[in-house]
Parts: C-alpha cells; structure tokens; sequence
C-alpha cells in the first residue's frame, strides 16, 4: 500500500473506524480491479487470512463491502458496493435514531439540570442529523448525475 494510501488508513483509524477494516477498505478502495480475493488481501496487507476475516465481516456489517464468487472460480472477491458512501450513511440512520432516543431516556433520568441538558443537546444533534442525511443524499446524487 501506497503512503497516501496509508494514511488515509490513519485518518479513518484516527476517527474511530477499526483498523483492520479501516486497511481492508483502502486495499480494495485503491485496488487497480477494485475486487480483491482475501489471500490478495491478506498478501497486500501483509497479515494473516483471519484477520482478512474478520475486517471484511466488519466491513460487510456495515454495509461498506460486498462479496461475490470470482467469475469461473470458486474463490470469493470483496468488493465496494455500489454507492458504498451511500449505503453506510443510509444504514448509520438506525444508530443515529438508536443514540437520540437513548439519550432522550437518559436526559429524562438525570436529577442535574446542567447534565440532563448537555444529554439533550447531543440527542439534539443526532435527530437533526437523522432528519439531514436523506437530504445530503439527494443533494450528493445531484451533484454526481
């Protein structure tokens, strides 16, 4: 992997994504075909097929990787779905409305005024973020048509 390619690496580490996933992401990301098979994977990213394993299942969870049978072998290829940024913004609404209502109960339980309103200003935050991204989507589908 390249250095720009690792520090991209870095930056998704650095803002919480795992790093394993994180690697297993940009190898595929970068790739010249854009679908590597997991030995490929383990071979770029110099660890072991386990942990190709369990990054492309994360990855997978998350809706930032999909995998099909290579044409005329029995191996698999992980590969970015398509709208990849799309798909996991989309599949982030269920965390963001999870976090919010979380929250809401929370701020409610709180006998501290100054608390309960920090728990409800974050609660806040991720409603008028649920309610943002279909938005933003359409905005970015616009913008790339």
């Amino acid at each position: 992997m390249t250095p720009e390619a690792n520090r991209l690496v870095e930056a998704f580490a650095d803002a919480g994504f795992p790093r394993m996933p994180a690697a297993a992401l940009v190898a595929v990301l970068t790739s010249e075909s854009s679908a590597l098979t997991a030995a490929e994977l383990a071979t770029e990213l110099e660890v072991s097929p386990a942990a190709v394993s369990g990054a492309v299942r994360y990855l997978q969870t998350v809706g930032m990787m999909t995998r099909r049978r290579a044409a005329g072998d029995r191996r698999y290829v992980y590969e970015l779905p398509e709208h990849a940024w799309y798909a996991a913004s989309v599949n982030n609404q269920a965390l963001y409305e999870r976090l919010a209502s979380v929250a809401e109960t929370t701020a409610a339980s709180l006998d501290v005024p100054a608390a309960r309103e920090r728990v409800l200003d974050m609660a806040g935050f991720f409603r008028f973020v649920q309610r943002r991204i279909p938005d933003l989507l359409d905005e970015w589908n616009a913008q790339r048509s």
